[in-house]
């Protein structure tokens, strides 16, 4: 609220020639209460204060040559119309009459729900156990595989002849762990690795 201006008085705004008041202060000061009052009934409600010191301001810098309550006072709600209207279009733009509450609906988390955290680490420790209970060559290779090497790099370094010998390895080694877990990669993982 700006200190130039008076506080409204709670009298209202006459039209007629019985008892206008003198000076441009003390007529802005009762148009103030007027705007006020129109705006918060337009749903404006916390910026209704705003909205009427955003039109006091626009009379007095554009219109400071009006000095009648006749010429004010329509001239004073139009603007104030027009002021509305932009705050309406703003306040939908921004998405404002949509919004949620956050402390209502708290935003989603991307962290994992506690029931998939359970299931990973369940089928992480059945893996891990039926990697456990094979052989050298499968625990190595599978190793390897998770270290993101290629078959022809696993090749040169488990020694084997040709390519092909790497691929069979790798087949029986999830032919074997998939027995171990239990015969079904549905059942186990979700689907095939």
């Amino acid at each position: 609220m700006d200190a130039d201006l008076p506080m409204p008085s709670a009298l209202p705004i006459p039209l007629g020639e019985e008892a206008v008041p003198s000076s441009r202060a003390a007529i802005l000061a009762r148009l103030r209460e007027r705007i006020v009052a129109f705006a918060a009934s337009r749903y404006a409600g916390a910026h209704a204060e705003d909205l009427a010191q955003e039109v006091l301001m626009l009379l007095h810098e554009k219109y400071g040559h009006l000095d009648r309550i006749e010429d004010l006072l329509p001239l004073a709600f139009q603007i104030l119309r027009f002021k509305l209207a932009a705050h309406r279009r703003k306040a939908a733009r921004r998405g404002e009459y949509d919004a949620v509450d956050v402390d209502v609906f708290p935003p989603i988390s991307d962290a994992p729900d506690p029931a998939t955290v359970l299931e990973r680490k369940e089928l992480l420790a059945k893996l891990m156990g039926g990697i456990a209970q094979m052989g050298e060559r499968c625990r190595e290779l599978f190793r390897l595989k998770l270290q993101g090497r290629s078959f022809a790099e696993i090749q040169g370094l488990l020694g084997a002849t040709t390519l092909n010998t790497v691929y069979t390895w790798d087949h029986r080694c999830r032919k074997q762990l998939l027995e171990t877990l239990g015969g079904s990669w549905q059942a186990a993982t979700g689907g095939a690795p």
